[in-house]
């Protein structure tokens, strides 16, 4: 694949290209890949809202006993901060349990958006069975868990740490939206064969624009019954997004998509 860096690189770009993942969620031909994820969103972020009105609460009290003394001043700031922290941490954690399940069906969702959005052909081989499709997808995002949980452990230290928990939820929602980006452009990526270390080399030469897709579905998961539809709408949405990264002269709607 082609690389467009100053196309991908474009926040606003990226933002089109996640709205428009949620324009073509009902799209007839992507509806059949939509609905199993669909159904794994629901329980799981069912879930994970029972999770956040029971434990909300007490929790950011806590995080809040940590500010010192001569930053309390801030705390009408960092309530705010730390309960969009919480829950963008809260629905993460089910949303990764939701993607190991839905993992390969987010691959099939990638291929199909691919070739009803962009009109093109992928490179994956079609005869590949749906034991393997199932095992890759999920060896993939097993891959992606263990890069996210590396990095996430350290960063949530941060929140107890007098002081330094101030810029904690900053830190953590740029990276959070950083980890999304990679993770839904995984699957059309991996359809051409661009395997986890070369997306993230990939997707560091387009940082900006990329973690401004990342920031668009951050918030989408952190809004209760929307946070259903946007992991699927993400796959859609990268879709769309990674075929920007060819030449402009190969596909006059690589450039059009993101306002179909």
């Amino acid at each position: 694949m082609t690389l467009n860096d100053k196309k991908l690189n474009n926040p606003l770009y990226g933002v089109r290209c996640m709205v428009s993942g949620l324009r073509l969620i009902t799209r007839p031909g992507l509806r059949p890949y939509v609905l199993i994820p669909l159904l794994v969103n629901f329980v799981l972020f069912s879930l994970a809202l029972w999770f956040l009105g029971y434990y909300l609460s007490d929790l950011i009290d806590w995080l809040l006993s940590f500010v010192p003394a001569w930053l309390e001043w801030l705390s009408w700031i960092l309530w705010p901060l730390f309960l969009l922290s919480f829950a963008v941490v809260t629905f993460f954690s089910f949303t990764m349990v939701a993607n190991l399940i839905a993992s390969p069906f987010y691959g099939f969702l990638a291929e199909k958006a691919e070739k009803i959005v962009l009109g093109e052909d992928i490179t994956q081989d079609q005869q590949e069975s749906i034991f393997k499709t199932v095992i890759s997808g999920m060896t993939s995002e097993l891959k992606r868990i263990g890069y996210f949980l590396l990095r996430a452990v350290p960063l949530l230290i941060l929140f107890v740490i007098p002081g330094v928990n101030v810029i904690a939820p900053f830190v953590w929602l740029l990276f959070s939206a950083w980890f999304l980006a990679l993770e839904y452009t995984s699957y059309p990526l991996e359809n051409h064969g661009i395997l986890f270390t070369e997306q993230r080399q990939r997707m560091k030469k387009v940082r900006l624009g990329a973690t401004s897709f990342g920031a668009v579905a951050m918030l989408g998961l952190a809004v209760p019954v929307l946070n259903i539809l946007i992991p699927p709408a993400a796959v859609i949405g990268a879709t769309i997004y990674v075929m920007g990264r060819k030449d402009e002269s190969s596909s006059s709607d690589s450039a059009s998509s993101p306002s179909r």
